[in-house]
């Protein structure tokens, strides 16, 4: 096995971490770049009037704290999509509830008993996010009674490669894993990869972090794909069978 990480620069320093200790041999090439982005449809002080704020992944929590550039509030309920986002929420001394571990995305999070209806209505709650976020949560709540407001703090872009000589360094170090954290990795990948590639690509082992990822792989014609149900290091790890 020799596997390919694509979290955005800096992201990937515990799947690095835990491939060398099992002696993996593995590339890094982030498919993803994030930077911030400012939201002027909603202010911070309109941010902590919630009652309610949910984070749907690390990069909210940096983000979203570096824009608020103050505490965040503690009589404010407080929500984590994942794992990995409930970590980033020690950084900042966030208290709060992140989604089942064999659920870590929005379905899961809409299970726990502080999201339920009885819990929501007439409640203000504010989704921290990337540019053009899903909406599922965010509908939900609404039906649930909520008043929801979003406020998208980062945008994803895709790094500029040079994508055949990309595509040779990995194949001339032998890559047949790649391990994406995002539906807009996968993109990324598809879209950068030229077409006389796609067959090597195929043959790859592809590890995605929800069914809604295996689905878009499927659709774009990759055939190998494992939902490793989560974007955290754990999942990943259990996900190759290491």
């Amino acid at each position: 096995m020799r596997v390919l990480l694509t979290r955005p620069e800096g992201r990937n320093h515990a799947m690095e971490k835990a491939l060398t200790e099992r002696g993996i041999p593995f590339m890094v090439t982030p498919l993803l770049a994030v930077e911030a982005m400012e939201d002027k449809t909603i202010s911070p002080t309109e941010v902590l009037d919630a009652d309610i704020i949910v984070f749907v992944s690390t990069n909210a929590v940096h983000f979203g704290t570096q824009a608020l550039n103050a505490p965040w509030p503690s009589h404010i309920q407080y929500f984590a999509v994942g794992e990995a986002t409930f970590e980033a929420f020690a950084q900042y001394g966030i208290h709060g509830h992140k989604a089942p571990d064999d659920n870590q995305q929005t379905e899961g999070l809409l299970t726990l008993p502080g999201l339920q209806p009885e819990a929501v209505k007439h409640k203000q709650v504010v989704i921290i996010r990337g540019n053009g976020g899903r909406e599922v949560l965010g509908q939900t709540l609404q039906q649930y009674g909520a008043s929801v407001k979003f406020w998208e703090v980062y945008r994803r872009t895709c790094p500029a490669y040079d994508a055949i000589q990309l595509v040779k360094e990995w194949q001339a170090f032998g890559i047949d894993t790649i391990v994406l954290s995002s539906a807009e990795s996968l993109m990324n990948l598809i879209r950068l990869l030229p077409k006389e590639y796609f067959a090597w690509l195929q043959a790859c082992h592809i590890i995605v972090p929800s069914i809604r990822v295996v689905d878009k792989a499927v659709v774009a014609g990759l055939t190998q794909v494992t939902d490793a149900t989560a974007a955290n290091s754990k999942a990943v790890l259990k996900a190759l069978r290491l």
